[in-house]
């Protein structure tokens, strides 16, 4: 399942930089990226979806764009050891934490640790440059998918000060196919607050 965990990375990375903040204003940009995700689903060579859910797709369920969810964190690069990370199977990926985000929402302090996957550091490629931000929020009990939502970012533009933008959260693949196996966010990076932004929940949620 790494080469799955793998292809969601590296889309999203691939994305990231297609996009930069500064060539489109963000609306357009979380549409454009929105879109292209509807059209990965939608292809039959690049869905991950089941037969039947793909037959019936008509494109995931956002949020609307919301700058309230576009916030400014301090960043302090705070290296953890080694650790597995529980997942929806079995396997147990080894990551460490690389630095944490604090920031507010609602007038809350609110942190976040970013994650670096051990393997992607030992390999020579692209995953060497990803920090993975896998969360969870209150609005998971109704709203968003209950096994959280994951956030990408750079190592190489993270530095004192990072934005944060809950816009482009995105469920992990195993909230639309048992078929995959998909990182947990760990307890520390459990938020208090409501986070209505980025992806809603399919229409069913596969447990």
């Amino acid at each position: 399942m790494d080469s799955v965990i793998r292809t969601v990375l590296m889309f999203a990375i691939m994305t990231n930089s297609l996009i930069g903040f500064g060539q489109v204003d963000y609306v357009t940009k979380t549409q454009l990226k929105r879109d292209s995700i509807d059209a990965e689903f939608s292809d039959t060579a690049t869905t991950i979806l089941d037969e039947n859910a793909l037959n019936s797709f008509t494109g995931l369920h956002y949020f609307p764009f919301n700058d309230k969810y576009l916030i400014e964190a301090t960043f302090k690069k705070k290296l953890g050891k080694p650790f597995k990370m529980s997942t929806s199977t079995n396997r147990l990926p080894i990551y460490r934490r690389y630095g944490v985000l604090t920031f507010e929402v609602d007038g809350v302090k609110c942190k976040l640790n970013l994650y670096q996957g051990i393997k992607s550091m030992q390999n020579d490629s692209a995953l060497n440059d990803y920090l993975f931000c896998p969360f969870k929020d209150q609005s998971n009990t109704d709203s968003t998918y209950g096994g959280g939502r994951y956030l990408d970012f750079k190592l190489s533009d993270v530095s004192k000060t990072v934005l944060i933008d809950f816009n482009q959260c995105y469920n992990p693949y195993c909230a639309y196919s048992n078929r995959y196996s998909c990182p947990i966010p760990p307890k520390e990076n459990i938020l208090s607050v409501r986070i209505d932004a980025g992806v809603k929940k399919p229409n069913q949620e596969i447990h």
